[in-house]
């Protein structure tokens, strides 16, 4: 039972746990911001995860550039696809959830954030245009906030090419 509880995620220094709280604030924050000057939405609610991944674990996989944009891009694409031809359903909203992380897997681009993507397609009955503003946009916009972050604080994001 102990295996349920165990934490196998490493400890992390209190000044680094409290960087990537700022770093998501100043990240959502400013793609906030954004969407006010630009006046049209940049956020959507799976970018607050896709922040704990960006500022709290930026050496994963998960959390590099590729992944997160084209994990939500790639996720949107296949959802919209997907809604254009399937009813607004729990049971077609899963079935894009399941083409949209197969997909993510296939391409090597897997962000577990981009899994609700669907859901907001299927929920919301958006247009195309969602896939360029607030969802290419937002994660290209959270990526740059997250390049220029981690330059600040000497911390190493992207991973560097093998």
């Amino acid at each position: 039972m102990r295996h349920y509880f165990h934490r196998h995620q490493p400890p992390h220094h209190p000044h680094i746990a409290v960087l990537a709280g700022i770093g998501a604030m100043v990240a959502i924050g400013v793609t906030g911001a954004l969407s006010v000057y630009a006046g049209a939405p940049l956020l959507i609610a799976p970018f607050g995860a896709s922040a704990v991944l960006l500022f709290s674990v930026p050496a994963s996989p998960l959390s590099q550039p590729a992944n997160v944009v084209g994990g939500h891009v790639v996720a949107t694409a296949a959802a919209l696809a997907l809604h254009m031809v399937l009813p607004g359903t729990w049971w077609a909203a899963a079935i894009a959830v399941g083409v949209a992380i197969a997909l993510m897997a296939l391409l090597r681009i897997t962000h577990p954030p981009a899994g609700a993507d669907p859901l907001l397609v299927f929920a919301g009955d958006p247009t195309w245009a969602f896939l360029i503003m607030p969802v290419g946009l937002g994660a290209v916009a959270l990526v740059a906030i997250a390049v220029i972050f981690h330059r600040l604080t000497r911390t190493t994001y992207p991973l560097r090419i093998p």
